[in-house]
């Protein structure tokens, strides 16, 4: 893991976790799951200022408006390669844009989050572990082996059997090219791929990366028992 001393560079990618306090389920329903995704995407942007209780207040066509003239300008904190959320934490895959974007973009998302999670279950504190933590991606095989990493949390914790039922990743950008729904992540410059040729590389994994799970869960218990 990388130090916080050491600062994230602009152009490099990270593999971005972050957890909530002793495991706390902190995503319970689609209304929570699909709050998040809104807010993974709207935070990336330099010039969304608002706070996003505030900009759900508006009408639909003024954050039509807004997201529009957002998506056009296109000045991002960062850029979304992939992410995954799950129960009790996320992932993400970043590549910082502007200085210190890494570190804005995640105060605004986890902090977002956290007041709206809150204010909801009538709770008081901390949601998440500290500061995210990021690692480094030291290499171009190393990033198309972590997307795939990220891909199968959901089918290597026991959610789902396949992973297209998963609806809370970017999973489904990298395998239907077609799709209507407005994608937030960026990787055609480091995808060489089909969606059919990745689909293929993700899944091969499934039951191997399924097995190294259930392996760790089984030193975890046995150490802490």
């Amino acid at each position: 893991m990388q130090s916080r001393k050491d600062p994230l560079v602009n152009d490099q990618y990270y593999h971005i976790f972050s957890r909530s306090i002793a495991q706390f389920k902190i995503f319970n329903n689609n209304e929570d799951y699909l709050r998040m995704l809104d807010i993974l995407d709207l935070y990336r942007y330099i010039d969304f200022i608002y706070k996003y209780s505030n900009f759900n207040e508006l009408t639909d066509a003024n954050q039509q408006a807004i997201i529009a003239n957002l998506r056009k300008d296109n000045d991002v904190l960062v850029e979304i390669i992939a992410y995954c959320l799950m129960p009790t934490h996320l992932h993400l895959l970043l590549k910082q844009i502007t200085d210190k974007g890494i570190a804005k973009y995640m105060s605004k998302l986890l902090n977002s989050y956290a007041r709206y999670f809150n204010i909801k279950h009538k709770r008081v504190g901390p949601l998440w572990t500290g500061r995210f933590k990021s690692i480094v991606v030291s290499s171009d095989e190393q990033l198309l082996h972590l997307t795939r990493y990220i891909h199968l949390n959901p089918t290597s914790a026991g959610l789902v059997d396949k992973l297209n039922s998963w609806e809370f990743s970017s999973y489904y950008e990298y395998i239907d090219s077609d799709i209507k729904k407005e994608k937030i992540c960026s990787f055609s410059d480091i995808l060489t791929l089909s969606p059919k040729e990745y689909k293929k590389f993700v899944e091969s994994r499934k039951s191997y990366q399924k097995e190294l799970s259930l392996i760790k869960n089984v030193l975890i218990d046995n150490y802490t028992g």
